[in-house]
């Protein structure tokens, strides 16, 4: 299977350029001007064993919304057009993972159908040069594209960074776990013949 995607999006307040490899080895290849931004996608490639290379740009000296937003948007329309018809994958994952103090629990179901459940707690603020409720904008934008479930649940935690570093990570492993083979499947995980 070639399971890759190129996807170009390019507006009045952003420039994308993404390229998506479902089958990698966990490498990213990140433009954007966004360093903490960059340090997730990166954390997300490497645990999900995903490969993707972004060149993107905007008018972050408004705000980084757009381009967090619309590079949601461009990675599930990726993510969507890579899977293909979903022939012979396991559909659900599912992981729980720590960072310090900090554990974020991330369900997938890969059914055809948007929905988030993003249940996180964290005190108002910035981390790095970003507004923490960037990071729900860039979940929903991804499931809204990806036509996929995602529930990503915060447990405990303290700190920003280590709560969104485990999002990243937990989102990573669970997507992994669900676009990965399973034995024996013909067709899809599905009575209904397809999932769309």
């Amino acid at each position: 299977m070639n399971r890759r995607a190129k996807v170009e999006r390019k507006t009045a307040e952003t420039d994308i350029n993404l390229e998506l490899n479902l089958d990698g080895s966990g490498k990213a290849d990140l433009k954007m001007g966004l360093p903490f931004f960059e340090h997730m996608l990166t954390l997300w490639c490497r645990h999900g064993f995903f490969d993707l290379t972004v060149r993107a740009g905007g008018d972050t000296e408004v705000d980084p919304h757009h381009l967090v937003e619309d590079t949601g948007l461009c990675l599930g329309r990726a993510w969507r057009q890579a899977l293909g018809g979903k022939e012979g994958i396991r559909r659900y994952g599912f992981t729980a993972v720590p960072m310090d103090e900090s554990l974020v629990t991330a369900a997938v179901d890969l059914s055809g159908r948007p929905w988030l459940h993003y249940q996180f707690s964290m005190t108002p603020g910035s981390v790095g040069t970003m507004d923490s409720e960037l990071f729900q904008e860039f979940w929903q934008a991804f499931v809204n594209e990806g036509r996929l479930t995602l529930h990503l649940v915060m447990n405990y935690g303290r700190n920003k960074h280590h709560i969104i570093e485990a999002s990243y990570k937990a989102a990573a492993r669970a997507l992994n776990e669900a676009s990965s083979a399973l034995e024996g499947l013909d067709g899809v995980l599905s009575t209904k013949g397809k999932l769309e």
